[in-house]
């Protein structure tokens, strides 16, 4: 369904008249027409081939009502584009929306030639038609019956697209060229609008900066890969993906140089170039993390790492299975670990200590949203937002953070290789005690907000048996544990106020109800307790053990009858026997009681 409303609606923005300036001549908003085309129909979630579909249909739509097509079904008919031929601004969208469609194409290529190498040859001649028909729609903008901003955008689109084929050819400096260009219309494009339209125009310019960056450090200029570091952590999750891109295949350069890597004491080599390639962003990232104070961009960088994290565990499973090592290693289950398999642990341990502190930063970022620490006031179910505008967090989506944390905690002792690593045992132990400190924290706060003062405080109780615990693993851990033990501190100390307002908070709750019930009317109620369920009342006597629970015996209740239904009824019932009530004559004596019976001379 809304598919056909989106078709409803551009047949009546292709067929509606065109729109001129006071002095008769169009204005072409390309930017603006490609912009809110790519976001309405699949590029909001890469989807080249919806988009290159839509490009199709559109191109029909504009054909059709202008009556300009290309021939009829039998026989194809070209027909060019001229000056003297635009006479709606609709003429201008034929190229554009031409080298949208080629463009769409080539993207759609570019992703399929991964694993399809063959595709290349086929995306390059798609990108050299897209140029083809920018340089058209550049031609025919420089007419009069375009504007200025109209030439503008032509020329601007145009260098972009350029830019774009000579990066795929992978021409740095002509490449710098044309995307120079491009950006320096842009930049001038926004100066000349208002704040609401020059957005467009300053987002297009970011989009091209870090491509021009990045063939600054291919032509040889090397700071051009600190500026898109800079650039990565400035933009956070809008430009994160682009840039991205580009700093991958700078890395693949890179990976050439490292060979292997120590870890936990044991020296592994590193083949896959893949693997070689994630390692290195391992290292760069943790760079990023420690210059950025922005949560934002700090869990870019972290999804970023783990869907890299993911793809070279995939890689090394694949080589596992082709390892005959590791096929021995399983059945004997005795002998060191193959070193495919230590690099395969070593990913594994990298992937969940970088979710556990990605978790981390997202309860940080999230206790900033918590409510008042005032444990007397419970929080409203129906609050949906605080005094910027962002949902209020509760204690709840905390705890299932914490239940992740743990979760991937005690994964990392059952990691192949790591059964006999004391130390590291010892470090999860420590820290399992403390996140599951952390963790029955909020849950006493959850019960907290349900005013279940007991609870809470038995909740606060364990919460101070799991920092002892921790405590006491952490003082065994060899390394920098200052920052932990200083963190179960200030929670010791928070945990024990709140522990005691609880405790009071649930006296002061029992002293309530029974001030309540003292307040209870209870004067007195002749009626039976069944007429009167919704009042307490307590008489003396309930205490003698004669209650009034039912009025007996019941009152009588006048019935309608029909006198036919008596009449029926009569035929059906059968009468008691009265032979019992009856009068019985003495019998007669002997043979002369006989005969005065037979003479009538006995009594009567």
């Amino acid at each position: 369904m809304d598919s056909e409303q989106k078709t409803t609606v551009m047949d009546q923005e292709e067929t509606k008249p065109e729109t001129t300036e006071s002095n008769g001549s169009y204005t072409l908003e390309v930017l603006h027409i490609i912009k809110e085309s790519q976001q309405q129909h699949g590029l909001r979630h890469g989807d080249y081939q919806r988009y290159r579909s839509y490009c199709s249909r559109r191109l029909r739509r504009i054909r059709k009502s202008l009556k300009f097509s290309y021939g009829n079904r039998n026989k194809y008919v070209p027909r060019k584009i001229k000056e003297e031929t635009i006479t709606d601004v609709r003429f201008l969208y034929l190229p554009l929306i031409c080298a949208e469609r080629c463009w769409a194409f080539m993207m759609q290529l570019k992703q399929e030639s991964n694993t399809e190498l063959r595709k290349r040859f086929h995306l390059m001649s798609r990108m050299l038609k897209a140029v083809r028909y920018a340089e058209e729609l550049e031609t025919l903008s420089q007419s009069d019956k375009c504007d200025a901003r109209s030439k503008l955008e032509a020329q601007a689109y145009c260098a972009w697209m350029k830019g774009t084929l000579h990066f795929e050819k992978e021409q740095w400096e002509d490449c710098i060229k044309t995307f120079s260009t491009a950006k320096n219309i842009y930049e001038k494009l926004a100066s000349a609008l208002n704040e609401e339209q020059q957005l467009l125009y300053i987002q297009r310019v970011e989009e091209i900066t870090p491509n021009i960056r990045y063939c600054a450090y291919n032509i040889g200029d090397e700071s051009a890969i600190k500026d898109l570091v800079e650039m990565r952590l400035k933009s956070g999750g809008m430009m994160s993906s682009n840039i991205d891109s580009l700093l991958a295949q700078t890395r693949e350069k890179q990976a050439l140089t490292l060979s292997e890597v120590t870890w936990r004491g044991r020296l592994v080599p590193v083949k896959n170039e893949q693997v070689r390639v994630f390692l290195l962003s391992c290292e760069e990232n943790e760079k990023q993390l420690k210059s950025s104070n922005d949560p934002e961009s700090q869990m870019s960088i972290y999804e970023s790492l783990l869907m890299e994290c993911k793809d070279a565990l995939q890689i090394l499973r694949d080589e596992m299975k082709a390892d005959p090592s590791v096929k021995q290693r399983s059945q004997a289950s005795d002998g060191p670990l193959p070193s495919s398999q230590y690099l395969y642990t070593y990913l594994m341990y990298i992937r969940l200590t970088k979710t556990i502190e990605r978790n981390v930063i997202m309860i940080e970022t999230l206790k900033e949203n918590l409510p008042e620490a005032g444990i007397t006031v419970a929080v409203p179910q129906t609050t949906q937002g605080s005094t910027n505008n962002k949902k209020v967090t509760k204690p709840q989506d905390l705890i299932r953070i914490y239940d992740t944390i743990l979760q991937n905690l005690a994964e990392i002792p059952q990691l192949a290789g790591l059964e006999d690593d004391d130390s590291l045992q010892q470090e999860i132990k420590a820290k399992s005690s403390k996140f599951k400190a952390f963790r029955c924290f909020y849950l006493a706060q959850s019960y907290t907000a349900s005013k279940k003062w007991r609870e809470a405080s038995a909740l606060y109780e364990r919460v101070l048996k799991h920092i002892e615990t921790a405590t006491k693993e952490f003082k065994k851990v060899k390394g920098k544990t200052k920052n932990e033990l200083s963190v179960l501190k200030d929670l010791t100390q928070k945990v024990n106020g709140l522990k005691y307002s609880a405790h009071a908070l649930s006296i002061l709750d029992s002293e309530e109800i029974t001030e309540g019930v003292a307040q209870l009317d209870i004067t007195a109620d002749k009626r039976a307790v069944s007429e009167r369920l919704h009042k307490y009342q307590d008489g003396p006597e309930l205490a003698a053990g004669k209650p009034n629970l039912v009025p007996f015996p019941p009152d009588f209740q006048p019935v309608p009858c029909k006198p036919l239904f008596f009449d029926i009824a009569l035929n059906q019932i059968e009468l008691p026997s009265l032979e019992d009530k009856l009068e019985q004559k003495p019998a007669a004596s002997g043979i002369t009681g006989f005969l005065k019976g037979w003479w009538g001379g006995g009594k009567k």
